[in-house]
C-alpha cells in the first residue's frame, strides 16, 4: 500500500510543476489522479484494519 502513497506523491508534485510551468490541463489531470490514489489508499487501509 505504501506504493500508492508514493504515486499520489509523484502526481501531486508533476500537478504542482505543471502548474506552475502553465500546464493548468496536465495539472489537474495529474491532480485528480493524485486524489484518487490516496483515497484508495485510504479505503484499502481501512479495510486491512477491519480484517
Amino acid at each position: 500500500m505504501a506504493d500508492l502513497i508514493g504515486l499520489a506523491v509523484v502526481f501531486l508534485i508533476l500537478a504542482l510543476i505543471a502548474y506552475i510551468l502553465g500546464a493548468r490541463g496536465i495539472a489537474g489531470f495529474s491532480m485528480t489522479i493524485a486524489k484518487w490514489l490516496v483515497i484508495i489508499f485510504v479505503v484499502l487501509a481501512i479495510i486491512s484494519l477491519i480484517l
